[in-house]
């Protein structure tokens, strides 16, 4: 199949820079959806560049899992403002009703849910992260992979936001620096498979008589 690796690479870029652009407020999340969009579509060409489906299905798979983690959480939030409301009327008084202890355990139970999934989700996209490192011999594709799974886990903590910016940040400089196979040489000892390195072409031997 034809593949155009520097489209396959500036889709992956932008994708990845509007990841980066989605904390902005009000209009960060739909930079965020087309740049899981154009992520997608990347990793679909990569996969096919590469020949190794494993790129796209392990992206795929964490991609859903991160919608059943946002499904979740929502659910949480709403049955958390319901049971709220069920006890307080939203005003200053409070009254312990069943409502809001159905209302607490959904919440509860939204998010253990939610947080599952995103750990899932993060450990596909670092799989996805560890096959491209080994393809492309970029290693900072395996950083971003590690960075972005511990960060899913201490999310809970608030300082995994900042390692999973960071992750992005060093996927972003691997879909800069790749380069496509003819400009790179095969080196099974470096650990990554295909090392960036410009291939030198061979020199013709001579065939003049020695003296």
């Amino acid at each position: 199949m034809n593949v155009n690796f520097e489209y396959s690479k500036t889709l992956a870029i932008e994708g990845s820079i509007l990841l980066l652009l989605s904390l902005i407020p009000y209009v960060g999340w739909v930079l965020g959806i087309v740049g899981v969009v154009l992520l997608l579509r990347s990793m679909k060409e990569f996969s096919n560049y590469y020949q190794d489906e494993k790129i796209y299905l392990d992206s795929l798979t964490g991609v859903k899992y991160y919608i059943v983690a946002i499904i979740a959480a929502a659910v949480a939030s709403a049955a958390f403002i319901v049971g709220i409301w069920s006890a307080t009327g939203f005003t200053e008084s409070f009254v312990l009703t069943a409502g809001f202890g159905i209302g607490l355990v959904a919440f509860i139970v939204g998010l253990v849910v939610a947080f599952v999934f995103y750990i899932l989700a993060s450990s596909h996209l670092k799989r996805t992260f560890n096959t491209l490192a080994q393809k492309s011999g970029e290693a900072s594709f395996t950083t971003a992979g590690t960075l972005l799974w511990i960060g899913s886990i201490l999310t809970i903590i608030g300082v995994g936001l900042i390692l999973i910016f960071i992750s992005w940040i060093f996927a972003t400089i691997g879909f800069s620096a790749m380069k496509s196979r003819q400009y790179q040489q095969y080196t099974p000892q470096n650990g990554y498979g295909y090392a960036a390195q410009p291939t030198q072409p061979e020199q013709p031997k001579s065939t003049a008589a020695q003296p």
